[in-house]
């Protein structure tokens, strides 16, 4: 895992002033050096800047980026953030086609890839990754990011040149990119957010590269292109062959995730996604002689304070301590107070450079701060639910109609927080409705499905394009923060493309959410781990963090030269500052309840103000 940033021009050379242009492309990298703490490096070519910060996993005394190959007597050059889960078959490939390996790590796997199979390279890959590549021979610059995007990747344009960068704060370093939100930027913040337009950057002018493209940059132009989508396809198997099929895509993808050259633990809160990852993983250790160390996170007060609802029935502790002593691991649970989890909001917008999951993602920062304290790599249970439909809205009709989405299916709290007359100018339900409308087309059909078949598949793909996304990003960017590197087994493209396709009365079978999936994991754990319900993440219910909240919201609105006043509507905001907030009703997600929105506006307060952000509406 590793951070890169850098630009080109096929107008100039920037080999006349080639120092120059290596600060430059290395200033814009440190601004991500909490990606990569273990080396850094940079390379400039006649059209092409890269500069690169690392964090060594596999072979870390080899590796260096930017890595260099040589090919028709020309040079070609990789900037990469990522891992390959497949190295080891597509090196012995591309051996067998003439290539030479001098390392052990899967950049070199995926450069000369690249140098194979040009723009069918990434078809080839299983893994997480985003890279740049400096094309001498063909003299171009190519983009790519993996299916899903679990690993970010952003540019923009500056007059001839191309910018590009793992996280949006690289590109301020580059000169005449600032920071200005529109009015798109406000609905993707107040209408869609913590969610985001794949692809949208939200800062005018920035575009993230989309999951599954790449892009070409040359004198030509920049041109994108789609090399991945789900498809649909008939299942002709049988249920028992369905949930042998589940089982072994699990087990290997999880063994292939195992491949550290560096400590590496699992998350595990005693919910059957995380739980069947783990019992994978130590099984697998357990056969190479090794141990598995196994992390749970829990917040100071949920004891006296929790209260179950639809969305978070019970607790994680107890349940997370029973897989534990089950499998034989080395448990620890973290906790977090008010207080750590208050601060973390700030730090969580810098991580993100936006408004995330307020204190959903500052909670997830510090505990990877925590884990990276004995560890480099975790493997988490994330993505089960939005591909084997795990959520609430999979099973209640009416979360989804097909005119909301399913995660945020009010938008009259969210419009009343901003002034009236901004309001009005952006149509935020309009903008909401036609990046519904825009996903929803995009929903590969299958001849002859029912009308209910249809209405799955349509929610199975806007869970997977959008709100996976979401928790993919969140995922990332708190992570990396403190340099863990976090895998996503059940993201596995093999594993979300064949389930895609499962009817929908195998995926749920008798009536029980995610019923094949239990099924798969039978003999792993004990049927009383299988059979629990779906709690998520955990969040405080302590009432002092919501009373923290409220102060620091109150002092922002008492200081006229705070920056969410231009915006922000002091009538609405009072009125949630008077409320005694239901944790069961979220406005986003399952988790983020009134606290969250409180949390939320103090965070965008914190991104305007950090980020000296000029709102041109």
């Amino acid at each position: 895992m590793c951070g890169f940033a850098g630009f080109s021009d096929y107008d100039d050379s920037l080999l006349d002033e080639k120092y120059l242009w290596m600060a430059l492309a290395r200033r814009m990298a440190r601004r991500l050096s909490h990606r990569g703490p273990d080396d850094q490096g940079a390379h400039v070519s006649s059209h092409c800047a890269l500069a690169h910060m690392r964090l060594a996993v596999i072979d870390p005394q080899n590796g260096q980026q930017p890595m260099t190959a040589i090919k028709e007597g020309k040079e070609c050059t990789i900037a990469y953030n990522g891992e390959l889960y497949n190295a080891g078959e597509l090196r012995s490939d591309l051996e067998s086609r003439g290539y030479t390996f001098y390392t052990d790590c899967d950049t070199e796997v995926v450069l000369n890839a690249y140098l194979c199979y040009g723009e069918e390279c990434p078809e080839k890959l299983n893994g997480i990754f985003a890279f740049a590549i400096d094309d001498g021979i063909k003299e171009r610059t190519f983009l790519c990011r993996d299916r899903f995007g679990v690993k970010p990747l952003f540019y923009t344009f500056k007059n001839s040149r191309l910018a590009f960068s793992s996280e949006i704060k690289g590109l301020f370093e580059f000169p005449g990119v600032n920071p200005v939100i529109g009015r798109e930027g406000l609905c993707e913040i107040f209408g869609l957010g913590p969610a985001r337009t794949p692809g949208h950057g939200v800062f005018e002018g920035i575009s993230e590269l989309r999951p599954g493209h790449f892009a070409i940059y040359d004198r030509e132009g920049f041109k994108d292109h789609k090399y991945y989508s789900l498809t649909a396809a008939p299942h002709t198997q049988t249920y028992e062959d369905t949930v042998q099929t589940v089982r072994e895509l699990l087990v290997d993808t999880v063994k292939r995730q195992l491949i550290s050259d560096v400590p590496l633990c699992t998350f595990l809160s005693g919910g059957l996604d995380s739980s069947v990852v783990t019992a994978i993983a130590s099984n697998c250790l357990k056969e190479q002689g090794r141990g598995l160390s196994t992390y749970s996170f829990e917040f100071e007060g949920n004891e006296e304070f929790f209260t179950p609802s639809s969305f978070q029935p019970d607790r994680d502790q107890a349940w997370a301590q029973r897989v534990s002593e089950v499998l034989g691991t080395e448990h620890s649970t973290l906790l977090c107070n008010n207080d750590q989890l208050a601060d973390s909001l700030f730090e969580g917008v810098i991580a993100k450079d936006l408004p995330g999951m307020s204190d959903i993602d500052g909670s997830l920062l510090y505990f990877c701060r925590q884990v990276k304290k004995n560890h480099v790599v975790a493997l988490c249970g994330e993505c089960a639910d939005e591909i084997f439909g795990g959520y609430p809205w999979f099973h209640r009709q009416e979360m989804f109609d097909g005119s909301h989405f399913p995660w945020s299916n009010n938008l009259d709290t969210r419009r009343s927080l901003l002034k009236p007359e901004i309001s009005g100018e952006l149509h935020m339900e309009e903008y909401v409705g036609s990046r519904l409308s825009e996903t929803l087309a995009e929903v590969p059909v299958l001849k002859g499905e029912t009308p209910q078949q249809q209405r799955m598949r349509q929610i199975s793909y806007l869970n997977m394009k959008w709100f996976m996304s979401t928790l993919l990003d969140r995922k990332d960017r708190c992570s990396m923060w403190s340099g863990l590197e976090v895998r996503v087994p059940y993201c596995d493209h093999r594993i979300a493309q064949y389930v895609f396709n499962v009817p929908w009365d195998f995926k749920c079978p008798g009536g029980v959410p995610k019923g094949l999936l239990r099924d798969a994991a039978k003999g792993l754990l004990p049927d009383e781990i299988l059979q629990r319900k779906k709690s998520p993440y955990p969040k405080t219910h302590n009432p002092g963090y919501e009373q923290i909240m409220k102060q620091r919201l109150t002092y922002i609105l008492r200081d006229s030269l705070q920056p969410i006043h231009k915006i922000l509507s002091e009538e609405a905001a009072k009125s949630l500052l008077d409320q005694s907030f239901d944790y069961g009703k979220p406005w986003f997600g399952q988790l983020m309840a009134g606290p969250q929105m409180l949390a939320y506006l103090i965070q965008i307060n914190y991104w305007l103000l950090h980020y000296n952000i000029y709102i041109n509406i």
